[in-house]
């Protein structure tokens, strides 16, 4: 486990190294003037002149060479602050202290309701493999996840908000605005965790053990909980560290597409006025959330499964 640990650590170490390298040099390459975007940020673009805007280049140091300015934030990250925001001067950690909560709260959210729709979906259509309800699982679970979230949200904004009027477009102000877009985000995951019980199932049910099982005479409503369901849950837990790359990438659309006030929604609105640090500091929360949410499946899969525990 400490080996576990430790091999995190230095996986965020470089995850922080290579998101703000990567972040700095792409914000740097993007066309347009950083300074009158950064003003136009502040003021707003009815406000803002070229006086406003050379005021925020001497203001900010714009003009400093590239070089300097990175070492600065390396310099930044080595003493864990985040620097202030070029738009608001707020310090971006308290500013993504407040975007992380909601971010938190619809990933895991969508987490917990994919996994309340894909697995038993799955394990349902793997103790009937290869029969009719296993093919209509196949085509709803390839269909959906070849859509991309947004098509899935704007699918579900007007069914459910426009021609229903059940619940709300966007917004953030009550639970019921968490609905769709964590919806959104649950179908993708179930879409793929449903195939991967399917597929652990159908080899479970398959295997010499559990036909042992049903031979001594176990009853079939507890032969697969006993014998079946921790044996299925070690490759969906496996594989749900792969899915947290698709819910990183997804928060970023659902949160825009939705008005939910997160670190994807603030890293869109910051990539438009070139807020550099608020880039960096949540590019570099992104990044280290799937760090830390693979240490998590990594101590849950050892904990399922005693061979993990024993080789490490």
């Amino acid at each position: 486990m400490i080996r576990l640990l430790g091999n995190r650590l230095l996986q965020a170490g470089f995850v922080a190294l290579t998101v703000g390298a990567l972040t700095f040099v792409l914000m740097r390459l993007l066309p347009g003037d950083m300074a009158y975007r950064i003003a136009a940020g502040r003021y707003g673009y009815d406000m803002v002149s070229a006086e406003a805007a050379a005021s925020v280049r001497a203001e900010l140091g714009l003009d400093q060479s590239g070089w300097f300015a990175f070492g600065r934030w390396i310099w930044d990250i080595l003493t864990l602050d985040l620097g202030r925001s070029l738009v608001s001067g707020e310090r971006v950690v308290d500013e993504l202290a407040h975007q992380l909560g909601a971010s938190v709260t619809l990933a895991l959210c969508a987490v917990a309701l994919s996994l309340v729709i894909g697995p038993p979906l799955g394990m349902l259509a793997g103790r009937k493999a290869g029969s009719v309800l296993d093919r209509l699982l196949l085509v709803a679970a390839v269909t959906v996840r070849a859509l991309p979230p947004f098509v899935i949200g704007l699918l579900l904004i007007l069914v459910f908000a426009l021609s229903l009027g059940l619940l709300p477009a966007a917004g953030h102000s009550d639970a019921i605005h968490l609905v769709l877009p964590s919806v959104t985000l649950a179908l993708g995951l179930a879409a793929v965790s449903s195939r991967v019980a399917r597929d652990a199932t159908a080899e479970v049910v398959a295997a010499p053990f559990y036909a042992f099982a049903r031979l001594k005479g176990l009853p079939e409503r507890e032969l697969f909980p006993r014998h079946g369901l921790r044996n299925v849950s070690v490759p969906v837990v496996t594989y749900l560290g792969v899915q947290l790359v698709m819910l990183i990438e997804g928060v970023v659309v659902v949160e825009t597409l939705f008005a939910w006030p997160g670190i994807g929604h603030a890293l869109v609105h910051a990539i438009v006025q070139r807020d550099l640090p608020m880039v960096q500091g949540t590019a570099l929360c992104m990044g280290l959330m799937f760090v830390v949410l693979n240490a998590v499946v990594d101590i849950v899969n050892a904990q399922l499964d005693p061979r993990a525990r024993s080789a490490a």
